[in-house]
């Protein structure tokens, strides 16, 4: 065999005996931090903007469709945990997520640990809500994500109603929220007062059966099925329309607010030709 026909043959045969090259690996799969949640409002974010090797677990109130606002499907693909340090350390994770509201002790013993811990407070507006998402993905480093998510919340102000229309969100334990809330503002922009204002009421001030009848608004949202919020009285209530409100579209913002947004946009469409039929019933005053 000629030199030149040698050389070509020993360089195959020595590309063909080496192992073959590993392809490089991505960078997002190596540096993408992995988190635990301890907060359920989180937990509604994160499913949405964070790859899904990212969540080692969610908090435990996910997988409970009471007090979750993620769809349960979706929510039981991801695993939970109680909270607890241990736990918390056996997963190991780069970030902790957790409310303001944690217990001191639990957030000294975690970063104690070693642990990275990141609180975060309510969102109460639309704007505070698109703050909490672009800090959470920057921890999470999915800014794009991000973005998009944050885009998704916003829709179009809707027409200014024809009639005015006061509404009481009546939630679990027969509180209603104060004006510095998230759902006022959902109720302040679909076209509603609140009815807890022109009371005086306060954030999660209680309202009785009986004085929501003696004092009734156009419109009483029921959140929750509490022994309270189902008695016949309302019925008879023949100047108010009642209508339920999904307690998981109650507490978090994030994904929660467009659809919070549209169902009131629904029920005010439905409260208009109410009112209207109400006042064709009654005819003109003499």
């Amino acid at each position: 065999m000629s030199l030149a026909a040698l050389v070509p043959a020993l360089l195959f045969a020595a590309c063909a005996d080496s192992d073959p090259p590993l392809a490089p690996a991505s960078e997002s799969a190596v540096k993408a931090p992995r988190v635990v949640s301890l907060n359920p409002c989180l937990d509604a974010i994160l499913v949405e903007l964070a790859a899904p090797e990212q969540i080692l677990a969610l908090s435990h109130y996910s997988h409970d469709a009471s007090a979750s606002s993620i769809p349960q499907p979706i929510a039981r693909q991801f695993a939970i945990t109680g909270g607890t340090a241990e736990e918390i350390l056996a997963l190991e994770p780069d970030i902790v997520l957790a409310s303001s509201f944690i217990a001191p002790a639990t957030k000294t013993a975690l970063e104690r640990l070693g642990l990275r811990v990141e609180t975060f407070g309510g969102a109460r507006s639309l704007e505070e809500s698109v703050e909490q998402i672009g800090r959470l993905a920057a921890l999470m480093e999915r800014e794009a994500e991000g973005r998009d998510l944050a885009a998704s919340l916003s829709l179009d102000e809707p027409p200014a109603p024809t009639l005015p229309i006061s509404a009481l969100l009546w939630q679990p334990g027969q509180l209603v929220a104060g004006e510095a809330s998230l759902v006022s503002e959902h109720l302040r922009w679909a076209g509603f007062s609140n009815h807890a204002s022109a009371r005086e009421a306060q954030q999660a001030d209680y309202v009785s059966l009986e004085s929501l009848i003696a004092d009734p608004p156009d419109l009483v949202l029921i959140a929750g099925a509490e022994r309270g919020q189902r008695h016949p009285m309302l019925e008879r209530l023949e100047a108010t329309m009642v209508a339920p409100f999904d307690v998981s579209l109650l507490y978090c913002a994030g994904p929660t607010i467009p659809r919070a947004r549209q169902y009131l946009l629904e029920v005010r469409a439905q409260a208009e030709r109410f009112q209207a039929e109400r006042a064709r019933a009654k005819g003109p005053r003499g």
